[in-house]
């Protein structure tokens, strides 16, 4: 008699779930349809920079440009934000050819060219709604054993908080060397700035810096200035965003005479996903010049290509160049630096 009840509950049990995973099976999907006759089911989770990605039960997750798209139909509730700043929330949309058609809670129809979409269901902050926070922390080893024991240990840590009206910054990196147990040398930078945003990708902003560098016989640079910067490009296949400045700077050195002077500073910071699977190539250049003795100029440039490991973990390859034309005597005027760096993204 129990093995009948225990037989009966367990075909109740499979029965149900079964259905619960018919019906989910059988819930409603969006459907794009490719320009090369290929459907795809799934849910569309959001649209930018011309890539929509959809939700799929075969294949995961799906990037798709527009421009393979012939039509799309969605089945659930979507966020549409229009170039122009119109928003349609909780509507499900229709993409033919080039029109974005969206309905209406009466029923009515609105058709928009495709090209009006800015973004479909944005993050918080892009409808005006608090800050967007990203960062990364990294770190690189270097270790030589022989006649003599060397280690050197460098890391970074980069911060940005963003909204639609500002953006604040915070970039602290460093270097530690050590040769047979004693330390040799503590080097660090910090940079804090904040930015506000003008119309036509333009911004204004102010910045302080300060550093030390024993092996330039550096005890102490620090600066604090005014820019203007533009975004010039801000897809994903190719940024570019440029930033001129003036600064008072002021130079404590261990042996040679301090220094202060008015300066030009500028920074470049350019990056593409180009060869995709999640990886980066970018650039960052940051320069100080000395109005007061024009020969006298600091150029800092890193070239890198950073790609994704497992989560939030990534790693990145660097060539770093420092170069300083008035760097003190018996100071190379060039540092060159090769690291691969381990970091965490958020």
């Amino acid at each position: 008699m129990v093995g009948n009840k225990l037989a009966l509950i367990t075909l109740l049990v499979f029965g149900m779930l079964t259905s619960a995973i018919a019906e989910e099976s059988s819930a409603p999907q969006d459907e794009i349809l490719l320009k090369n006759g290929s459907r795809i089911f799934g849910t569309v989770t959001t649209s930018r920079d011309g890539v929509v990605t959809v939700e799929t039960d075969f294949a995961g997750t799906l990037s798709i440009n527009t421009e393979e798209i012939q039509s799309m139909r969605t089945q659930g509730d979507l966020v549409v934000q229009m170039a122009d700043g119109r928003i349609f929330k909780d509507r499900p949309i229709t993409m033919e050819e080039d029109l974005f058609v969206v309905t209406e809670g009466n029923g009515d129809q609105l058709s928009y060219a495709v090209t009006d979409i800015l973004l479909v269901n944005p993050e918080p902050w892009e409808l005006g709604d608090g800050y967007k926070a990203s960062g990364l922390v990294s770190f690189a080893w270097a270790l030589e054993r022989g006649n003599s024991d060397t280690d050197e240990l460098d890391y970074n840590l980069e911060s940005i908080w963003r909204s639609l009206e500002d953006r604040y910054t915070v970039r602290f990196n460093g270097e530690i060397d050590e040769a047979n147990d004693a330390e040799i040398a503590d080097n660090w930078k910090v940079v804090g700035k904040y930015d506000y945003f003008l119309e036509d990708r333009w911004y204004t902003g102010a910045n302080i810096s300060a550093e030390q560098d024993q092996f330039a016989d550096l005890d102490l640079r620090y600066y604090a200035g005014a820019y203007v910067g533009r975004h010039f490009y801000t897809e994903s296949i190719f940024s570019l965003e440029a930033e001129l400045g003036l600064a008072y700077v002021n130079e404590d050195f261990s042996t040679a005479p301090d220094q202060d002077y008015p300066g030009a500073n500028w920074s470049l910071r350019i990056a593409s996903d180009y060869l995709g699977g999640g990886s980066k190539l970018y650039m960052n250049h940051d320069a100080i010049w000395n109005l007061d003795t024009t020969e006298d100029i600091i150029l800092n440039t890193a070239f890198g290509l950073s790609f994704p490991l497992l989560g939030n973990l990534e790693a990145a390859a660097e060539v770093l160049y420092e170069y300083d034309s008035g760097a003190v005597e018996d100071i190379e005027t060039l540092d060159e630096t090769y690291n691969f760096r381990i970091g965490y993204t958020w």
